[in-house]
């Protein structure tokens, strides 16, 4: 059975934090990339010399301090207009954050749904929250994986409006890892341990699946040429599929000099280009592909962690400001 059921609920409480100062002029320019730097508790913005103009967090992967000013463990980060940033605090089992928060480019939070540090399905609460993106109604999409549900949250009230799952049959989630709005209102979900990517209509409808030969599917978009865009993260490729599921574009990260062996590939976006921006986790990197797979571009050493200069720890997304083919682009109005 599906169920896609509308929801009422209470605000959740509002939390600011103390400024993090962004860097210079450059920051929120087209073309500078936003890096979720998952196992520093930091999101970065860098520019294409490498330098850092923005970040939010500790930049400590020792710390658990989930609360004003910091995050652990993110993996999503998202530009909204006027330069505010939505972040998933997605935590960890060792040091749970389990809020989804939007900061300016002073590192204030403006928004947060979820109790920092505490875990649950009820009236403000979150379990393991991995991916956010503001839908086009102006509202704040979740995928709330522990709970295996995807909650859409009013973004004035802290109210969620909407949520599929938990379900049971052919729609059931298992581990979702992210969920996109598409063109026609649809919402396209990374169903991770499902191994496959479903399609559902708002009514919680099944409208398709895409599962050919895939294994942990840690995100998903639909091009606009109705290609979907996978980072197939069990495979250690990212994989595009036409609508009849055969192999338009596929590149391994695992078989370079020094590769990790399994370096579980976590994000892919299409740039305009037709290159592909890929969050390559273990390999601790973010590269930009071409069609050939060839690296054009590359933040972060390669199987090397760390928290200096071009160094990541396990980076879970990476987008590049004002690129957002086949996601749901921010809207352009204020916040």
């Amino acid at each position: 059975m599906f169920r896609g059921q509308w929801i009422g609920l209470a605000a959740a409480a509002l939390a600011v934090s103390a400024p993090l100062a962004a860097t210079a002029s450059a920051f929120n320019s087209p073309g500078n990339i936003l890096i979720t730097d998952q196992f520093n508790n930091r999101v970065i913005e860098v520019d294409r010399t490498k330098e850092i103009v923005f970040q939010f967090g500790s930049n400590d992967p020792a710390l658990c301090n989930p609360g004003p000013g910091s995050v652990i463990a993110p993996n999503d980060a998202e530009r909204l207009a006027d330069g505010l940033t939505l972040i998933a605090g997605t935590g960890s089992s060792a040091c749970p954050d389990n809020r989804v928060i939007i900061v300016d480019h002073h590192g204030h939070i403006v928004w947060q749904y979820g109790r920092a540090g505490i875990a649950g399905s009820g009236v403000g609460q979150l379990n393991v929250p991995v991916f956010a993106v503001q839908a086009p109604d102006g509202n704040i999409l979740i995928t709330d994986q522990a709970n295996n549900r995807i909650l859409l949250v009013d973004l004035i009230t802290h109210r969620p409006i909407w949520s599929y799952g938990p379900v049971t049959g052919p729609g059931a989630l298992n581990n979702p890892n992210s969920a996109e709005v598409l063109n026609n209102g649809h919402i396209l979900i990374a169903d991770e341990n499902n191994n496959r990517v479903l399609e559902i209509t708002k009514s919680g409808v099944l409208v398709s699946v895409i599962s050919k030969g895939l294994n942990i599917v840690a995100f998903a978009s639909r091009l606009p040429n109705g290609d979907t865009l996978i980072a197939d993260s069990g495979n250690n490729r990212v994989v595009e599929f036409n609508r009849s599921q055969g192999t338009v574009f596929a590149c391994a990260t695992n078989t370079g000099p020094g590769s990790n062996a399994n370096p579980n590939p976590t994000g892919a976006v299409r740039l305009f280009s037709g290159n592909t921006i890929i969050a390559d986790q273990f390999n601790n990197r973010v590269i930009i592909v071409d069609a050939q797979c060839r690296i054009r571009f590359q933040y972060g050493e390669t199987n090397v962690v760390g928290n200096g200069a071009n160094q990541l720890n396990a980076p879970y997304s990476a987008v590049v400001i004002g690129q957002y083919v086949g996601l749901t682009p921010p809207l352009a109005t204020k916040f």
